[in-house]
């Protein structure tokens, strides 16, 4: 059985925190996981509340994966196996999910998303899928960031940090894009 470090287990304290500070997640929704060099992930634990999550479980790569992963380990794994990717953020921001529900994509109208994600990609599948995990992968290969319709943001990068800033990115973009309508009546 492999261990996790302290330090694993503080950087997802850390990004947890930070996602429910913003209420980017809701109860025990989303989940985070970090890549390691021996070939697996550490991911969070199903059922459990990322501002508190407990001990992170370690997935192989490929292999049997423990029942206390998360029930999105299918998504975290299909990025690790196809990207370089090294940590994932899953959140459940409500205007990320809305614009998902509305839109094929975002084209993020202020100068932070067009700066650093010009284009969000909109995912399909039912959480927890073997489809969901296929197309976010493809997305996340092209992307950092990605929007499951109807689900929430799966944000990747070297970090969780850097996968909270996307995800934090993606939140404000489809926010400001939500208060457009009311500034055209004007």
């Amino acid at each position: 059985m492999i261990h996790f470090s302290e330090e694993i287990k503080a950087e997802f304290i850390k990004t947890g925190k930070r996602l429910a500070a913003e209420h980017l997640i809701g109860g025990n929704f989303g989940n985070l996981s970090a890549r390691r060099e021996d070939e697996g992930f550490f991911i969070t634990r199903t059922g459990s509340y990322l501002d508190d999550p407990g001990d992170p479980v370690h997935v192989p790569i490929f292999g049997e994966v423990p029942a206390a992963a998360s029930s999105e380990w299918r998504v975290h794994r299909a990025v690790y196996q196809s990207t370089r990717h090294r940590a994932i953020v899953h959140a459940h921001p409500p205007y990320a999910v809305a614009a998902s529900l509305a839109l094929h994509e975002i084209i993020p109208l202020d100068s932070e998303g067009k700066m650093f994600c010009p284009i969000i990609p909109i995912a399909q599948g039912e959480p927890g899928s073997p489809e969901l995990a296929e197309d976010v992968a493809e997305c996340l290969a092209l992307s950092p960031l990605c929007i499951a319709r109807g689900h929430g943001t799966f944000a990747a990068g070297k970090t969780l940090e850097e996968g909270y800033l996307f995800t934090s990115l993606a939140e404000h973009a489809c926010r400001v894009l939500s208060l457009m309508p009311s500034f055209k009546q004007m």
